[in-house]
């Protein structure tokens, strides 16, 4: 793949894989998380003030017309505009004010009805001149022009005509699509229930952010910051545990997990090694896996899997190699449980600020800082000489990733690279 190809895809593009290493290429991952990856089942009914941020269950088809009546859209006065004749310069008399909720009778004859903007056109007036452009003159107007029919008139259904879909299953409600729901009339919405996560962090050496540490003990850097990541309306939290490094007690939790939820997200203890024991638990239980090890970097132990009723999201244990697997696999888990619509992808053409070299063989995921726009109006970026997954510092400050396709070496000063913003 070449820096500068088209975003057509909401794939990042590293589709190398490291066969010998047993690897699946990051376009593979993704695909195949797709593909197993389900909208939970089950729906609850909220009123509008509580469903920001989730995702809608079923459409919301307007009950009636909006605006439900023929309404001013400027402050000004009501008339029959065809019923100006003769020269120009027509005085008319003020019959009544109609302010936004009241209703105003017909027009009499020769006469005009000053009126506010949102209320309801009078019977008889075919357009609504504005005060601006008229003079006053006691109980009666003076027009120097005609207006034309319909003129700062909003029509009934000129928004949504009765029975119109506006918002589709799929949708996440932001402040918008609460906004349109409203207008449609409907005080409560239909929503997919919210998805049950557990969060499973594994290590011998850590403690609790705060409490004292051992000569050889770490804090939990992990438990915090996914704790943060899953905060989303969608989601439910229902616990957060951590335990040691033990097959039995691994597996035990794990089975345990799976019967409760819909998404356990562990951290650590996915790799190899002799105290790796969340792919050989997955093993004993039953378990199916989708992926265990992704060509990339950092990430490269990122696993997804099966275990009964519910999905696994195995993420590394160094933090910048948690909150990449998270950027890429973590919130799209995430958006196919919800049943959220596909969405746009967030990535984005930028330039390097100074030359930029990477080792071949994996795609790399290289924190960068948005830093301004150059002479042509390209947004520019600024990164790192080099990754290294086990610092925090390292995702302090930074706005998302450079990717750096598998076989590229060296991108130049002012190069095309493609930019993934943290999606927080």
């Amino acid at each position: 793949m070449s820096p500068i190809d088209p975003l057509s895809s909401d794939t990042c593009g590293c589709g190398t894989a490291d066969v010998a290493s047993g690897l699946v290429s990051v376009d593979d991952a993704l695909a195949l998380l797709d593909c197993v990856v389900a909208p939970v089942s089950g729906a609850e009914v909220l009123p509008l003030g509580q469903v920001q941020g989730r995702v809608l269950a079923t459409a919301v088809i307007t009950e009636s017309p909006v605006p439900p009546f023929d309404n001013a859209a400027m402050d000004g006065y009501a008339l029959d505009s065809a019923a100006l004749a003769g020269p120009v310069l027509w005085r008319l008399r003020i019959d009544g004010c109609i302010a936004a909720g009241k209703a105003g009778r017909a027009l009499p004859a020769g006469s005009a009805a000053q009126i506010f903007t949102g209320a309801p056109v009078p019977p008889g007036a075919s357009a609504v001149i504005t005060q601006e452009d008229v003079h006053r003159q006691g109980e009666c107007i003076l027009l120097k022009r005609r207006p034309n029919p319909g003129e700062n008139i909003r029509r009934a259904g000129s928004d949504m005509a009765a029975g119109t879909q506006v918002l589709a299953a799929g949708d996440r409600l932001g402040p918008a699509e609460i906004a349109a729901a409203a207008a449609a009339g409907r005080k409560e919405l239909a929503l997919r229930r919210r998805i049950r996560v557990a969060l499973l962090i594994t290590g011998d050496e850590l403690r609790a952010a705060g409490d004292p540490l051992s000569p050889t003990a770490i804090h939990d850097v992990n438990g915090p910051m996914l704790a943060a990541l899953l905060d989303r309306p969608e989601v439910e939290l229902v616990t957060s545990k951590r335990i040691r490094d033990r097959l039995d007690e691994t597996a035990d939790t794990l089975s345990g997990l799976s019967r409760e939820v819909d998404l356990v997200v562990t951290t650590g203890g996915i790799s190899v090694g002799a105290a790796d024991f969340l792919r050989p638990a997955m093993t004993r239980l039953g378990g199916q896996l989708h992926f265990a090890g992704v060509a990339m970097k950092p990430g490269k132990p990122a696993a997804l899997g099966t275990l009964g009723g519910a999905l696994w999201l195995g993420l590394p244990g160094n933090p910048l190699a948690v909150l990449t697997s998270w950027v890429l696999f973590g919130g799209r888990v995430l958006d196919r449980l919800s049943g959220a619509s596909a969405t746009r992808p967030l990535r984005r053409y930028v330039v390097a600020e100074r030359p930029l070299s990477h080792q071949p063989g994996r795609c790399e995921f290289r924190p960068a800082r948005l830093i301004g726009v150059d002479g042509g109006g390209r947004e520019v970026i600024s990164f790192p000489s080099a990754t290294h997954s086990h610092r925090v510092s390292d995702i302090v400050g930074f706005d998302g990733f450079a990717l750096l396709p598998a076989e590229t070496e060296t991108i130049p000063p002012g190069g095309w690279i493609e930019f993934l913003p943290f999606r927080l």
